[in-house]
This record gives C-alpha cells, structure tokens and sequence, in this order.
C-alpha cells in the first residue's frame, strides 16, 4: 500500500477503539455534476413555497428514527448516525466549511461557513483557513483561532483536558488525520496533517465548533446537558428519549431561522411516526414506510425525497471461505433483482445500486454500472467457483436506524432469492448502536459472512477506510493494489475534478471486485405537514432548515 495512506491507520485505530461508537457513514466528493434523476422522481424536492400573507415562525416538530435524541456535544451528535449530524449537530453548531443545502438539483458544493477561505500547501500537508469575523456563541464568547485550536485540541488530543476517549473516537473519521493545529493569527488557522490529504476541507464539515467557555464551565460531561455552539438553533431544553427542544438563534450571523420552536421527538418505531403524523402530534417524520407513501399524499402530506450520498450494501467477507472467491461475490451481485427492490418493495424510494459509487456522489459514472439482475449468469459463476449447488452464509443486519431503511423486509426479499441459487442465508438481527460498536473492531464478528449497514462517502477518508488494503473500516479484508494507488494518489490530488476522475478509476476496479453486495441507493424520504413551508430537499444527508415556517 502506498505510504501516503499508512499514517491514517495506526492513528484511527487507536482513536476509534477509544470511543463508544464510530460514525460508519462517511465520505465522498462534495462537488461535481448532478447525477440523473432516479426512480421515485415524481416525489417531490422541495416543499410548497410560502403563500402569499402567510406568516412566519410556528414550532416544527420532527418525528426522528432513533430510539433517543442523538447526544449533544458536537462530535458525539454522531452516535445515532447522520441523523443525529442532520438534525441537531447543523443545528447547534457550525463547522468551518458546510454545503449549500438550499437547492435540490445538483450535488451539494462544499462552501465556506465559519471558515471564509483555506488553501493548501504543494503537498496538502497544510491547511491554512482564514476565519469568519464578527461569530460569537450563543453565551457571548466570541468565536476566533483560539476557539477553533481548542475545538481541535478536542477532537485530536487525547491529553487535551477538555476532551474525553468518546469524543475523540467519533471524531476519528474525520479528525484523524489532522496532526497539530496552530493559531496563526486572531483569524487564521493552520492545521497539519499526518500525510497529503487533499479532501481535508471535506472531512471537517462536522468538525462542530463549541464554545470553549461553556466546555471550561461545565466540564466535558456536563457540556453535553449544556450545549453551546454558533449554530441557527440554540439548547432549550430535554426529556431523553421523549423530546429535545432547540429554539432559534436570533442572533445567528447567517440570519435567523423563522421557526420559533424545533422539537425532535424519539420514534423508532415507524408505524408510531406514521400515527404521530396523522394525529398532528408531529408535522414532519423522518423515513415514511415506503407502503404508506401513496396514501400519504392522497390525505394531503408532501412526501418529498432526493438522491443523496448513500449505499445499502451487505460487506462480504472476501478473506476466507466461499466469498473469497470474487467469481461468488460477482455472482451474488447478479443474482438480486434491484429494480424490483426499489420499485415493488420500496416504492420508489431508493434507486437500484449497480456499483460502488452512490447517484449523488461525483465518484458516479454510468459507465460503472456493471451489474444487472442475471440468475443464469450468477449460477455460471457459482458453477465455476466450485458451488454449483450453493452454500451457507450468515448475514448480521440493524434492525433500525440511520439510513436503514426497513433492513428486515429487506434481508428477507434478498434471503429469497439467494435461496432460488442454493445459497442458504441465515439472518440475525442486531440492534443498531450495538451493530455500530462491532463496526470499530474493524473486521466481522466471528461466524458473520457478511454485515448489512448504511454507510456513506461524504467525507472522502472513507474510501481509503472501506477499501485501502490496511482501512480500519475495511470489515471483509478487501485488497487491491491498483485500489490502493489510485486512492493515494487521490489523497494528494488538490483539485475536486481531477479527484473525482480518480474515485471513478477506483469504483470501477471496486465494483468488478464485488467486495460488497450493491442493492440500493436511499432516496432519503421523509412526509411533511401541509402547513410545513419553505423546504428544500437536497441532494444531502444534511438539510437547511433556517427558511422553514409552519402556519
């Protein structure tokens, strides 16, 4: 493996084992041109604009999938996945770079947030980011280098007094590979990484700025019951696992939400989110079952959904047994019928993945797409590998949580129709939090085949964590030289573009390599009041909700 990528891997793992739970939907090239639209598009993308007169302000009140509202300290907002990142950590805080989350078209451009320009070094061993002037916290400390070296102190420093294990375990995914951090004047920072890192600006759009004041005064514990952050909400108050209050920033240097009230309420249970819906005990619910879409709309909601930086795969074990054969992982991939999947059991929901690289990633080329649903093609390869009569495999899904969709009925329709080419699969359930600490170890449970989880490349590392040869992410073991070049040598390639071209080169030998089973791409829906105003769906995990109303 090339050196350009070895530094990450000591540092993650050390870091990552350090914390309760590691965010595992990570990366991806935040610029690029917009992929084709996808199954699902008569959806909507953006809610009903304001009505003439109406009013602005009212209190939004979301229906999340979690069983809890996700915890409060910036990096920590990660431990319900990127729900917890799109719904209270872009809420409380700001990071120093962000997306442009109000259009629904094109693949979010990474834009400047607390940060208003950066550049790097010849190597990108150097990050230099000029701060954005006049941002205070909502205690009245003012945002500056001193409180962005102490946030990153937070985030990287295990000695650093304000920090804890957990903390600096979430942020590993994208903290981890940031070495030292220096003031270079009241307004400008540097941060030092332990190898080129060219996507750096990318990473840390979730590295969340607190306050160092309210940190010091309430201690690391105590911060998470008393968050502060420069964010367009501000901490009202919490009734853990019932409902977590944010009220608006009136004072946010982007210009105030219109809401008066954001409250997140805990329902993990879908058909208690569909109810709370149409009882109005919330306006707004994260995940529609996709067999509730239909009369949804007819009653009036707005179900809106958009492709966004998603996968629903199984990771294949593809160090030992059947599937360290490639010709079993490829055969695997033609055996499952994507469409129907989307179409039949999802509704439209999700989109069919014939590769690695999701439709709202700028890694994406048609030009990947290899795999299609071909029964006689997979029993070839079966055939050929020496299982013409199939074998048995163990497959662990979650049995929520972020971005998984329904994974039993999921499993099930897979588990069917392996079993048409022999192949026996036993399912076991795991719940998500629980499915999330395995991921940290970095390889599959003992008896596990294969995992089931939603993962992402929003944050570019992960390519080089799921795939390069020593990734602390790379569950199955996959290993390919050509894979590992081509990601090092994107880790020192500056230019987004030319970045992309690289992934693009790396899908390619990835999806012909199957070291995952590719089913679907997520569409992210969720169902809104009528009375919800002024949304945008975007091509995003994260969303905007600052021009939101509800009358």
């Amino acid at each position: 493996m090339s050196s350009a990528l070895c530094p990450l891997r000591p540092r993650f793992l050390a870091l990552a084992l350090a914390g309760l739970a590691v965010v595992v939907a990570v990366s991806g090239c935040a610029q690029g041109s917009s992929p084709s639209a996808g199954p699902g598009e008569a959806m909507g993308t953006e809610a009903s604009a304001a009505v003439p007169g109406h009013k602005t302000g009212g209190t939004l009140v979301i229906g999340i999938t979690a069983v809890n509202s996700p915890p409060l300290d910036t990096a920590l907002t990660s431990a319900q996945g990127y729900e917890g990142y799109r719904l209270v950590g872009y809420q409380l805080y700001d990071a120093l770079t962000g997306y442009e989350l109000q259009q629904s078209t094109e693949i979010p451009p990474l834009k400047p947030d607390l940060a208003t320009s950066w550049k790097a070094n010849a190597e990108a061993t150097e990050w230099t980011f000029k701060l954005r002037e006049g941002v205070t916290f909502t205690d009245g400390t003012p945002f500056n280098a001193a409180a962005a070296v102490f946030n990153f102190k937070r985030y990287t420093d295990p000695h650093f007094k304000y920090t804890s294990p957990e903390l600096i375990g979430q942020a590993a995914t994208f903290a981890g590979m940031i070495e030292s951090v220096e003031e270079v004047d009241p307004y400008t920072v540097k941060l030092k990484t332990l190898a080129p890192d060219s996507h750096l600006p990318e990473d840390i759009s979730t590295a969340f700025m607190a306050s160092p004041t309210a940190v010091k005064k309430e201690g690391v514990k105590g911060f998470g019951a008393h968050p502060v952050g420069t964010g367009p909400f501000e901490f009202g108050s919490e009734t853990q696992g019932q409902e977590l209050e944010l009220l608006p920033n009136p004072d946010y240097w982007a210009g105030a939400p219109k809401l008066e009230k954001l409250i997140l309420k805990p329902l993990a249970d879908p058909a208690a989110r569909i109810a709370a819906l149409r009882t109005g005990a919330v306006n707004w619910i994260e995940y529609p079952m996709p067999d509730d879409i239909a009369s949804l709309e007819s009653e009036g909601f707005q179900v809106l959904a958009n492709s966004y930086d998603h996968i629903w795969p199984w990771v294949l074990n593809s160090s030992e047994g059947p599937l360290k054969d490639p010709r079993v992982r490829q055969a695997l991939n033609y055996a499952i019928d994507r469409e129907a999947m989307a179409d039949s059991l999802l509704q439209g929901t999700a989109e069919p993945a014939y590769q690695i690289a999701p439709h709202a990633n700028a890694a994406y080329t048609a030009a990947n797409d290899l795999y299609s649903y071909d029964p006689g093609k997979a029993k070839e390869l079966l055939a050929e590998a020496g299982y013409p009569n199939g074998f048995t495999m163990t497959v662990e899904y979650p049995t929520s949580g972020s971005g998984n969709m329904i994974p039993q009925p999921m499993n099930e329709a897979l588990q069917q129709e392996l079993a048409a080419l022999g192949i026996d699969v036993k399912l076991k359930p795991v719940e998500w939090s629980a499915l999330l600490g395995e991921v940290i170890a970095g390889k599959l449970p003992a008896g596990i085949d294969a995992m089931n989880i939603s993962l992402t490349f929003l944050q570019e590392s992960s390519w080089g964590l799921y795939f390069g040869s020593e990734g602390p992410l790379n569950l199955g073991h996959y290993s390919n030289p050509k894979v590992d070049a081509l990601l090092a040598e994107a880790q020192s390639t500056v230019d987004p573009q030319a970045r992309s071209h690289l992934y693009q080169e790396a899908s390619a030998l990835i999806t012909h390599d199957a070291p995952w089973l590719f089913v679907v791409n997520d569409r992210n829906p969720r169902a809104l009041a009528p009375n919800v105003h002024g949304f945008v769906e975007p091509k995003s995990w994260f969303i905007d909700l600052t021009n939101v109303t509800v009358s």
